[in-house]
């Protein structure tokens, strides 16, 4: 359960790093910021690239930060994105999965075309790949 102060701080840390986005192609500035079950608050900003496969994301760049702080036994609780654009903002198909890896049943928190919108990571990605191991 997300309390109504945490998703404040979410939104205000996402619009926050959004003014350092750098997205000079497509002009569509996005923050992020996401929330660990170990209580840390990370953001992050989407960076464009000339070629633009090497763009990264806001929701990757907080995770990287994240991984970076708290290792890799980290547990993403909630994750708040924003833009500068008045279209709907969810994270894309690349960054939910790399977010489900952290966290299939954390929140998340996006602008949609009548407003906020909350759903879970497992709601927005129902079937993100997994790899198994052999004999599991």
């Amino acid at each position: 359960m997300l309390s109504s102060a945490q998703k404040s701080r979410l939104l205000d840390k996402a619009r926050e790093v959004l003014g350092k986005a750098y997205a000079p192609y497509s002009r569509l500035r996005v923050g992020a910021a996401l929330l660990t079950e170990a209580g840390g608050v990370f953001a992050g900003a989407n960076v464009e690239n000339a070629s633009y496969g090497l763009t990264i994301c806001a929701e990757r760049a907080a995770v990287a930060q994240a991984v970076a702080a708290e290792g890799p036994d980290l547990k993403i609780k909630a994750l708040a994105v924003v833009s500068e654009s008045p279209i709907a903002c969810p994270p894309c198909g690349a960054c939910r999965q790399v977010l489900r890896e952290f966290g299939e049943e954390a929140v998340v928190i996006y602008y949609g075309p009548e407003g906020l919108v909350q759903k879970s990571l497992v709601e927005l990605l129902p079937e993100g790949f997994q790899l198994t191991r052999k004999g599991s």
